[in-house]
């Protein structure tokens, strides 16, 4: 009666929803406030219309004396030269003529990058206990405009922090990962006889092209087995037309990216003039709610059904989070969606990266094939417990997003004042965190171009923990939550490829290089032999 209980609570969700609303915009109104007093304050500081400061007798620089590129050239770089597609280029041009910390603007946007290891390391350590991150203002908007919820990905403060912890006691321990590792070769058994489908339709009965698509279906897959404990047949010849329309609307999403994720940039005012970018953003977004809304409102109603027939409720992780009720309903729609939308597009690109630097590097990919057959043997299938025994398979997925890091920048708001690299950073200064320049920078890895998975296991300093050179799932309390799950999907989904295939290049197929678009992706497709090995 009690779990019954419990349940019928979460229809309030009305309810919760009118709290929430008028609780925020309450706090809108003062945050607004505080973050334009905090805007005029930086604006000073880099007019230099402050007292100068010194610590320890050494002066500190002032933003007004940092180096950077103007607005002028900003805006002629990304809007005139497609600077949004080579963001991950710039960070290494603007480091190498202004230096490991520098300044742009974006329209009314400060903004100061960081791009040295050290200074990356520095900034992260002094971070509080709930960080801000970057600018999401076009994020917060879309959900105050339809009375949505924000998730882990989009909530700072409090809130963030009280989703933080109920997640990461359900996703972030490798042990507690650990149990989902049939449900994710359940999805692998699907990508191979995807695979063998793909080679058998072309004349060679090898090629699989543009292999990021079948890698998308198979994350997507992946993390809606384990998110909704429930299958999508994204990988079946004939996709369900819920599923065709996630994918559609998290493709609109990614192709709005210069509207959205520079908002800052771009005036409200100009909206009725050009209508289109916000409105595609908007219905991307109501695309994802509404597929995450669908499928948590089905588990749900099994729940309900359940108590209602007196039988004991198991169930993965949406279950548990019904059923506790440690988020509300609106919450967990939000969480389910954002932690979806995360999910599908890091693990696919990952893998699309990883089998496309084995293919050209076919001595590494039989080295890392020896370690498996040696380890596990022939044809065994692997779980999370024989992952440990793999140093290569984990150091083949290390090295692809050192060369390739799905976000080559994360942003944070300094929440107090700091001083970095001698100059003085006001709080509330919007902070861009370069880690494609740190991850291809030389001193940080000898050989920074080179593909070379070994150096994550070898007993120097690019193997320690503390590491900032290469962070790509981010470090501290608001480091990616969902980390252990991409890589299971990506350490189980490599391994039984390299056990079943040797994977080369098609003689058709031209180098691919990275363009970002949002995330860091092929700028091309990528089409790849999957030949099978012979016992």
């Amino acid at each position: 009666m009690a779990l019954q209980n419990k349940i019928l609570l979460l229809n309030y969700k009305g309810y919760l929803r009118e709290v929430f609303n008028r609780s925020f915009a309450s706090n809108s109104r003062a945050l607004y406030k505080s973050a334009r007093n905090e805007s005029l304050r930086i604006t000073e500081i880099e007019d230099g219309r402050e007292p100068e400061r010194s610590v320890d007798g050494t002066r500190i620089r002032s933003l007004k004396e940092m180096p950077g590129p103007s607005a002028i050239s900003n805006l002629i770089e990304f809007f005139c030269r497609d600077g949004f597609s080579r963001i991950h280029e710039i960070q290494i041009e603007h480091s190498k003529k202004y230096g490991k910390i520098f300044k742009s603007r974006f329209g009314p946007q400060l903004v100061v990058s960081i791009a040295g290891r050290d200074l990356v390391a520095e900034v992260l350590r002094a971070e509080g206990v709930a960080p801000q991150r970057g600018n999401m203002e076009s994020w917060q908007e879309y959900r105050d405009l339809r009375g949505r919820s924000t998730g882990l990905i989009s909530a700072e403060g409090e809130d963030w922090l009280k989703m933080r912890s109920v997640l990461r006691q359900l996703i972030m321990r490798p042990k507690d990962v650990a149990q989902f590792s049939d449900d994710v070769n359940g999805v692998i058994v699907d990508l191979i006889k995807r695979v063998d489908t793909l080679r058998s339709q072309q004349p060679d009965g090898q090629t699989v092209l543009n292999i990021n698509d079948l890698f998308f279906k198979y994350a997507m897959e992946g993390m809606a087995a384990i998110l909704y404990e429930d299958r999508l047949g994204c990988l079946e010849n004939k996709i369900p037309q819920k599923s065709q329309d996630y994918i559609a609307a998290l493709h609109l999403m990614f192709s709005s990216f210069k509207m959205t994720m520079y908002a800052g940039a771009i005036p409200k005012w100009l909206r009725p003039i050009i209508p289109r970018p916000w409105k595609e953003f908007c219905s991307s977004w109501d695309g994802l709610f509404s597929f995450s809304q669908v499928h948590v409102d089905k588990r749900l109603a099994e729940i309900k059904d359940q108590v209602a027939r007196g039988e004991a409720v198991k169930g993965g992780l949406l279950t548990h989070m019904l059923v506790t009720q440690e988020m509300n309903l609106e919450e967990i729609y939000a969480n389910m969606t954002e932690m979806l939308l995360a999910g599908v597009d890091t693990t696919s690109f990952t893998l699309s990266w990883a089998t496309y630097l084995l293919a050209r590097n076919p001595d590494v990919q039989e080295q890392i094939y020896e370690e498996i057959t040696t380890t596990l043997g022939h044809g065994t299938i692997p779980t999370a417990d024989d992952v440990p025994r793999l140093p290569l398979i984990r150091g083949l997925v290390k090295e692809t997003l050192r060369l390739f890091p799905v976000l080559p920048g994360n942003g944070r708001v300094t929440q107090d004042d700091l001083v970095v690299a001698g100059y003085f950073i006001p709080k509330g200064t919007q902070l861009a965190l370069c880690h494609y320049s740190t991850s291809m920078d030389e001193e940080n890895f000898p050989g920074a171009k080179d593909f070379c998975p070994e150096r994550w296991i070898r007993k120097d300093a690019t193997d320690r923990v503390d590491n900032f050179g290469s962070i790509p799932f981010g470090y501290g309390i608001r480091s990616c939550i969902g980390r252990r799950l991409a890589e299971l999907e990506m350490h189980l989904a490599l391994t039984q490829l390299i056990q079943r295939y040797r994977i080369g290049v098609c003689p058709f197929t031209d180098e691919v290089k990275a363009k970002t678009h949002g995330l860091l992706c092929p700028a091309a497709p990528i089409n790849l032999h999957f030949i099978e090995r012979r016992a």
